[in-house]
């Protein structure tokens, strides 16, 4: 991929797109794609695009995801709005002749129980976690696709698989994923009155995450299209696996919040344990670079700018 390359980020305007375009603008890259409205779910519109930009390589992130909560009230939107937009944009990449694409699935792709950490021939060896099911679907059906148009036209289409990421652009909403949550609700608790306030965590803290910030994920995501090419799936991951409880202990120190933390333990943990096998991409020479404190800081930091 050269500095000269027409480059479509797809998603661009989501926490992931939005990393990969600024990372590509950091590293020089500046004939980048980037349509305002695009409608992805339109077949016709997608390849009419195509036609017209010819983008020799492509950027695939989901378009739609979320935390818990999320996944348990859009499970609709979730499995139609990815699955039909990767599809559009797979197919058409194939038909276009598109030199190499970059699919990220999810991590919530591999099965509920299994080995730790979780090795790519994994996938499809057990039930996925039923909370996250729809997505979790969509997400394999991109990765399968890319394997397929590969195994049958010759493509150089990528899938891989990041860890849990976080950083600056984050989803902070209710629908947000679990470090983004953590520190809306520890950044607003700390500011109320008397320090008497309370923040409420869904399920017992129990579960064990690993974190990539968002800025390693997308320097990863350069250094694939860079340098792999195969069909065999891959994980991006090598963060710092900590569970939910001392994560959470981690945001409120930082946030400065000194009131009462209540774990609300009827309400679903998910997996109980999700950590990637990154043996695959460290081989190739990639490592992340931001430590999961120094991301945490930098993350509360843009939430306290942007947002209170």
């Amino acid at each position: 991929m050269k500095k000269s390359s027409l480059i479509y980020v797809a998603n661009h305007k989501t926490f992931i797109g939005s990393a990969l375009v600024r990372k590509l603008k950091e590293k020089g890259y500046k004939k980048l794609l980037l349509p305002e409205n695009l409608d992805l779910i339109s077949q016709k519109a997608v390849e009419a695009f195509f036609k017209k930009e010819k983008p020799e390589y492509v950027f695939l992130p989901a378009a739609r995801s979320g935390g818990i909560q999320a996944n348990i009230n859009f499970p609709a939107e979730f499995i139609f709005e990815n699955t039909q937009i990767q599809t559009n944009i797979i197919n058409t990449a194939f038909k276009s002749g598109v030199r190499k694409l970059l699919f990220l699935g999810s991590a919530c792709s591999y099965p509920k129980i299994c080995s730790q950490p979780i090795k790519e021939e994994y996938l499809l060896t057990g039930p996925v976690e039923k909370t996250s099911e729809p997505f979790s679907i969509a997400m394999i059906n991109g990765i399968k696709m890319c394997e397929s148009y590969n195994r049958q036209y010759k493509t150089n289409f990528i899938a891989a698989v990041p860890t849990n990421t976080f950083g600056l652009g984050d989803d902070f909403s209710e629908s947000g994923h679990v470090i983004a949550g953590l520190i809306r609700k520890f950044h607003k608790a700390a500011k109320e009155r008397y320090g008497k306030a309370e923040v409420r965590i869904w399920g017992t803290g129990k579960p064990k995450r690993e974190f990539l910030y968002v800025d390693d994920l997308a320097e990863a995501c350069l250094f694939l299209m860079r340098n792999y090419k195969g069909s065999e799936l891959i994980n991006i991951a090598g963060g710092k696996e900590l569970s939910i409880k001392k994560l959470a202990g981690l945001i409120q120190k930082i946030a400065g919040f000194k009131g009462k933390i209540i774990y609300e333990k009827e309400k679903p943990d998910g997996m109980l344990r999700r950590a990637l096998d990154s043996g695959k991409i460290f081989k190739l020479g990639w490592r992340p670079k931001i430590k999961l404190e120094q991301g945490l800081k930098l993350t509360h930091q843009w939430y306290a700018k942007n947002y209170a």
